[in-house]
């Protein structure tokens, strides 16, 4: 008999055996009531591997009493989808074709588009998958007319469930009797990374792994961490998990979180990314503390500079500290609201000539001299004194406000005393 993965043998049946998704399938759930009307609508669904989606599609096909086709975006093509179109209102679907479309986002947009007339007639009700955000790798002419449902990654606590109903399954399969610490079956459950899929061959590969005495098995501890190294890990340098950690990285920088902006650092370098954290650690540098402590970009350049040169895993050590450096730190995000405001100016075309004081002079040519009236402020008090900078059309454009920390607040004193409150 030909191998087949646990994880297969144990595909719930009914909505009741999925694990986790209660937002969607628990009582009451959107998704529930839908499957549960019969009238099953085009519907993509969204999120990580082994969170349940083809095995929600299966049942929804089961129950609705629709022909199931299956087609993987990776290797299916046009022929492919032309030979589930042939089967229409044949003998084969006299009833339509539920079509499962799996990772829908390597469908090009003339190969989403083929399927479009059949699901605007309701020949072809499409169940599509994807890992990716649909709203970016989905053809808006098909994703306008499909509902998407957002599959989450697994809880521990749910991933745990999933664990003890594989011991409990390969117990009766294999005729024995299973010793498995909670602690250890708590460890394979939290290293799947909410990855049902993943949690369930984990203990299959304990259990091959383990020695039998007199029809028992003792899964212990370490072979559980061995099967567990890295395996939580979820993480795809082009993929929304790749944006989505560095979002989290610098979001909790922003927000002082010292511990979340050091535990997302982590997983980007256990990944083995250095570039990444370093590009944003430095953007973080200037957005969110820039001027109410300006002394933090150089000094980040440097940690940023010796982690490159270093490389793993001393990379870790100027990292860390520029990251606690930064949440430690005050913060002002006046300079971005400064340059983002004088860009929307220029961009709707509020500029105007250079006023004369400030061209280059040395440009006029000959015969063409004019007088400039340029003031140089260094001859004057404090370096400063009144002129026009700005052209005429935007002359009274504000666009910095001084940051309420301590170091904005000094400049803002001195420059209110030299130009004497103006």
């Amino acid at each position: 008999m030909p191998y087949r993965p646990l994880a297969d043998e144990l595909r719930p049946t009914s909505l009741d055996d999925v694990v986790g998704q209660e937002h969607i399938l628990g009582e009451g759930g959107l998704l529930r009531r839908v499957v549960e009307s019969g009238s099953i609508p085009n519907m993509i669904f969204y999120g990580p591997s082994g969170t349940g989606k083809t095995t929600v599609a299966n049942i929804i096909a089961s129950e609705s009493g629709r022909v199931l086709r299956k087609l993987n975006a990776t290797t299916a093509g046009l022929a492919d989808i032309r030979s589930v179109i042939s089967e229409l209102d044949t003998f084969l679907a006299p009833n339509g074709v539920l079509l499962y479309l799996d990772e829908i986002q390597y469908f090009n947009k003339k190969q989403q588009q083929s399927l479009l007339e059949f699901i605007e007639n309701g020949k072809i009700t499409l169940i599509a998958s994807t890992t990716e955000n649909p709203y970016f790798y989905v053809y808006s002419a098909v994703l306008s007319r499909c509902t998407v449902f957002e599959f989450k990654a697994l809880s521990a606590d749910d991933a745990e469930k999933a664990v003890m109903r594989a011991v409990k399954y390969l117990e009766k399969r294999d005729g024995v009797t299973a010793e498995i610490s909670a602690e250890t079956a708590r460890r394979v459950a939290a290293a799947c990374g909410g990855d049902t899929r993943k949690a369930i061959n984990s203990v299959e590969l304990l259990f091959s792994a383990s020695k039998r005495e007199n029809g028992k098995i003792t899964v212990s501890d370490e072979d559980a961490a061995a099967v567990s190294q890295k395996s939580a890990m979820r993480y795809d340098r082009d993929g929304d998990g790749h944006y989505d950690i560095l979002s989290a990285l610098h979001k909790s920088i922003r927000g002082s979180d010292t511990d979340a902006a050091l535990h997302y650092l982590a997983r980007l370098l256990e990944a083995g990314d250095i570039i990444s954290p370093c590009r944003r650690i430095l953007c973080a540098a200037c957005e969110d503390i820039g001027l109410a402590y300006p002394a933090a970009i150089p000094i980040v350049k440097a940690c940023v500079d010796a982690a490159v040169q270093l490389g793993m895993p001393e990379a870790r050590l100027p990292l860390a500290d520029a990251v606690i450096l930064l949440c430690t730190a005050p913060k002002s995000n006046s300079g971005v609201m400064a340059i983002d405001s004088a860009l929307a100016d220029v961009r709707a075309g509020k500029t105007g000539d250079i006023p004369r004081e400030l061209q280059n002079v040395h440009a006029d040519g000959a015969g063409f001299e004019r007088e400039q009236g340029y003031k140089y402020p260094h001859d004057f008090p404090n370096a400063w004194t009144a002129q026009q900078y700005l052209p005429d059309a935007i002359k009274n454009a504000k666009y910095y406000e001084f940051g309420e920390n301590k170091t904005e607040q000094a400049a803002k004193k001195y420059w209110d005393a030299v130009k004497g409150g103006s």
